[in-house]
């Protein structure tokens, strides 16, 4: 397990970089924590720099998005899913991602 950071410090709308040996971006969707592989698939951008609507990410450099949910991509340019990984919030509030139990989703997942 990596600490991403505190609850509160992760307000409703709002993404975190995680420094792992791959970085993770977790975000918060009204309430519910998701984290993914923070590499856009297309190109190299971080995905917690890009626009978050419902549980779909936008990537900053050339709009490909991807669904918080299973990595996969929603539209062009991207054709490969970003990996998701397993978030637990701890009864102090302390964010965990679980990245060694990351699963790739097959390509063309929706």
């Amino acid at each position: 397990m990596i600490y991403a950071c505190h609850l509160d410090d992760l307000p409703k709308g709002e993404s975190i970089r995680v420094m792992a040996d791959v970085p993770i971006a977790v975000f918060n969707v009204d309430g519910r924590l998701y984290a993914v592989d923070d590499t856009c698939t297309h190109q190299n951008a971080s995905l917690s720099d890009g626009w978050l609507e419902g549980c779909f990410i936008e990537c900053p450099l050339h709009e490909a998005a991807f669904d918080l949910r299973t990595g996969a991509p929603t539209c062009l340019p991207a054709k490969r899913a970003v990996r998701t990984h397993a978030v637990t919030v701890a009864e102090d509030g302390a964010v965990y991602v679980h990245a060694a139990v990351a699963q790739p989703v097959a390509e063309g997942a929706a």
